[in-house]
């Protein structure tokens, strides 16, 4: 039986486990990155296992997130990446050089390569033949100092692409046409594999948008063939001698195959709040528009924003909205300059933001109260833009310029005909911001600069064989990282600082959560299915942690949270009947006991002390897991066995 692109990857980096659907893997990672609302806490993960330079082939820090320096707290936390990047092998991409994603895929990608980043949309890296996952800032520290990155062996999806997109319809639609159909759950456990005819249309910027929408299906990641048009990319950034050849086995198999004919699609929109909120672009016109957004690691390439410059040119958008471009890198910053499409896009009305991720994460250009944004980037949870009473809508960049220039969505066909973009047959190269690493003599004599905003990894606590704790908070369906840990302007330079930041855990949800927490002293909290959707960030486990929540208990988890929550030595339980979700109310006392035994036999029992009911649990934890939990994170027991 032959092999899909994945599993001659993991294959190839396989370092324990087998691989057979639903079992513990472990697998040699090639590269890391780390992003800066992450990251911090990432260098200190790592510097706390005392291992004196990263056992990785590369691994880089981007500055791209905290860039807004608003206070001395960011601009710190930059100085601290940056000091602890020269001392441990670490190349350094200062802010303004790019969005971590665009940016190691122009510099850094190689097809055939394993990378794990401290941002759920790491698999963008499939776009170019990468095996490449969204991970915790705790995993990451492990594979930057030589350890293994631990997965469950997922299932093979295979999405076949025929035909060819008809203008206006872009690869942006191709990923809200997936979502549509399998939901933001549907790749829960599943790598995607993207191929047929259809992907020899698609160049790698086209297919990194797809592979970055893929962490919204739930996906373990997503990945494309290695093939000549990848080979293309890596020439025009001079990288050519990187180039793999990857393919997948003509005999290989897969749990799931799903066709669609690109020539059938339309231009669509997802509504908010959900990414799979999908309808098409055409069922919404006459939508009323505020802000519109364009840029993001979806869709800030050189080519984005090529047709966002062509179809601005001579134009001027509506007065009554305002419209935001973020290129993804200096690189396509530099080049739209060069060849004028800057200043086309600057004469349409346009404000053009530094090369970060900015509005995507509610950092600066939040929407006006109750505002409409239509947005190209990947996310548009409640809330999430800074503004907690604003629609956000995703869309395509071609679609995101016909609701500038009209005032309202509509369908970019409407807009004459698509302009023809020429692709330069070599890309700016200019590395002067990544900085590299200093040598290993030198390094050791390197200080490590601290602010006062960097506070200590919290305490860990083993997982004891009897719990009593209160149910303290009970959430829906579908709660993302946002809700637990929001992001935005106000709270992202806190990522570094735990104790600060927990007065902002559920905010969304409950605001009175983080008060009532720390009065319990010891907590559970219970959650509906899809629990903890979203980005990677730990710190939606860290700071529960903090306050004293010792397990979660849902319908069903996200992959990556679940993984953070075992990290940070909170247990995850599921309810072995869903229905019995209901059987619990805040407020209750709750009671587990044996509970090293029922992580032996995977099944325990919750005994609601408030109203008698008894209710059946169920988990799988790995032999590692549960040596983790007992030890009390993924921390300690990595000391331990470094010890």
């Amino acid at each position: 039986m032959g092999l899909t692109i994945a599993q001659k990857i993991i294959k190839a980096h396989l370092i324990g486990g087998e691989m057979t659907v639903g079992s513990e893997i472990a697998l040699k990672i090639d590269q890391t990155l780390t992003q800066d609302a992450t990251g911090t806490m990432a260098y200190l993960e790592f510097e706390a296992m005392g291992i004196d330079r990263v056992r990785t082939e590369r691994s880089v820090a981007y500055i791209d997130h905290n860039t807004l320096q608003s206070g001395f707290e960011n601009a710190d936390d930059h100085r601290f990446i940056q000091s602890i990047a020269k001392k441990h092998g670490i190349y350094f991409s200062r802010p303004g050089n790019g969005i971590c994603h665009q940016v190691h895929l122009e510099r850094f990608g190689i097809p055939g390569k394993t990378l794990i980043g401290s941002d759920s949309h790491t698999p963008t890296g499939g776009g170019i033949g990468m095996l490449a996952f969204g991970a915790g800032g705790l995993d990451v520290a492990v594979a930057m100092g030589g350890g293994a990155y631990y997965i469950t062996m997922p299932k093979m999806i295979k999405v076949n692409l025929t035909g060819k997109l008809r203008p206006f319809v872009t690869a942006k639609d191709v990923s809200l046409e997936i979502l549509r159909i399998l939901s933001v759950k549907g790749g829960v456990g599943s790598i995607i594999e993207w191929g047929g005819e259809g992907i020899k249309t698609l160049s790698v910027p086209e297919r990194a948008t797809i592979t970055n929408m893929g962490t919204e299906l739930g996906a373990t990641t997503s990945i494309f063939p290695s093939d000549e048009i990848t080979r293309d990319f890596l020439r025009a950034e001079g990288r050519e001698a990187d180039f793999v050849a990857l393919e997948s086995d003509a005999d290989a198999v897969y749990d799931r195959v799903i066709d669609i004919d690109l020539s059938t699609l339309k231009p669509l929109i997802a509504c908010p709040h959900s990414p799979d909120n999908v309808v098409t672009v055409e069922s919404l016109k006459g939508t009323k528009v505020d802000q519109v957004c364009i840029g993001s690691c979806t869709n800030s390439s050189l080519l984005d924003m090529l047709k966002v410059a062509a179809l601005l040119k001579g134009k001027t958008i509506k007065p009554e909205v305002s419209l935001s471009i973020s290129p993804g890198s200096k690189q396509v910053l530099s080049m739209l300059s060069e060849c004028g499409a800057l200043t086309d896009i600057l004469a349409s009305g346009a404000r053009v933001l530094e090369c970060a991720c900015g509005p995507c994460i509610g950092m600066g250009f939040s929407p006006n109260s109750a505002g409409v944004s239509l947005r190209t980037f990947n996310r548009n949870f409640e809330g999430r833009s800074g503004t907690a009473d604003a629609k956000v809508y995703l869309v395509s960049p071609e679609t995101a310029v016909a609701a500038a220039l009209t005032g309202e969505i509509t369908d970019p066909i409407l807009l004459g005909e698509m302009p023809k973009i020429e692709m330069p047959k070599a890309f700016r190269i200019d590395d002067s911001a990544v900085i590299a690493p200093a040598p290993v003599e030198e390094a050791k004599d390197l200080e490590i600069l601290r602010g006062p905003n960097i506070k200590k990894f919290p305490d860990c606590h083993p997982q004891e064989d009897a719990i009593r704790a209160e149910l303290v908070l009970k959430v829906g369906d579908n709660i993302t990282t946002d809700h637990i840990m929001p992001a935005g302007a106000k709270i992202l330079p806190y990522r570094s600082n735990i104790p600060f930041l927990s007065q902002y855990c559920f905010g969304v949800c409950d605001k009175t959560f983080p008060e009532r927490a720390k009065a319990a002293g010891k907590s559970i909290v219970v959650g509906g299915s899809n629990y903890g959707q979203g980005s990677s960030r730990e710190h939606a486990a860290l700071v529960p942690l903090y306050l004293g929540v010792r397990v979660v208990i849902t319908k069903s988890f996200a992959r990556i949270h679940v993984a953070n929550l075992i990290n940070a030595g909170i247990m995850p339980l599921t309810f072995a009947d869903p229905a019995d979700y209901d059987k619990v109310k805040e407020g209750d006392m709750l009671s587990i006991d044996g509970v090293w035994a029922g992580m032996d036999s995977g099944s325990m029992t919750l005994c609601n002390e408030t109203t008698g009911e008894k209710i059946a649990l169920v988990c799988s934890f790995t032999e590692r897991q549960k040596a983790i939990l007992k030890a009390g994170s993924l921390l300690a027991y990595t000391g331990e066995q470094l010890n």
